[in-house]
């Protein structure tokens, strides 16, 4: 009984889906919410910093939603140095399978090109195909864990 109880339980553990954060700033187009949400994966949302909103991240040194996910796709303009901030604490603070995933701009890919090292880019809004695969990453690496 007791050994069915845990296996029961280890299937419920074993179902559960990371959370993947999507920061897409106020100005750029969005990801679809409803495609990521439909992999089963929580999602939370940012809206990335702004005029009269603080990025925690670089302000604190910690995000509540970046410690709870377990991927990150993210539309920033490389270019903003703050945005590239952000990115390179993403790759500190994540445990180093987490998938980030990145929308960026034409040309940025290659400017950018060594800070983008490990990072899933995208030169376009990333597809409902491309986006299914990015979770099927995040739940790999939840196994894996």
């Amino acid at each position: 009984m007791i050994g069915s109880i845990h296996r029961t339980m280890e299937k419920i553990v074993e179902l559960e889906l990371g959370t993947i954060l999507d920061v897409t700033p106020e100005g750029f187009e969005r990801f679809d919410r409803k495609l990521l949400e439909g992999s089963d994966h929580p999602v939370l949302t940012c809206r990335g910093p702004g005029e009269d909103v603080d990025c925690p991240l670089l302000a604190d040194g910690q995000c509540e939603k970046v410690q709870q996910a377990h991927g990150i796709v993210f539309k920033l303009d490389l270019d903003e140095e703050e945005h590239r901030l952000i990115l390179r604490e993403y790759k500190r603070t994540l445990p180093e399978d987490a998938p980030i995933g990145a929308a960026v701009e034409l040309g940025q890919a290659e400017q950018y090109a060594e800070l983008l090292e490990g990072v899933h880019v995208w030169i376009h809004q990333p597809t409902a195909a491309e986006l299914d695969g990015f979770a099927a990453l995040v739940e790999a690496a939840d196994r894996g864990r």
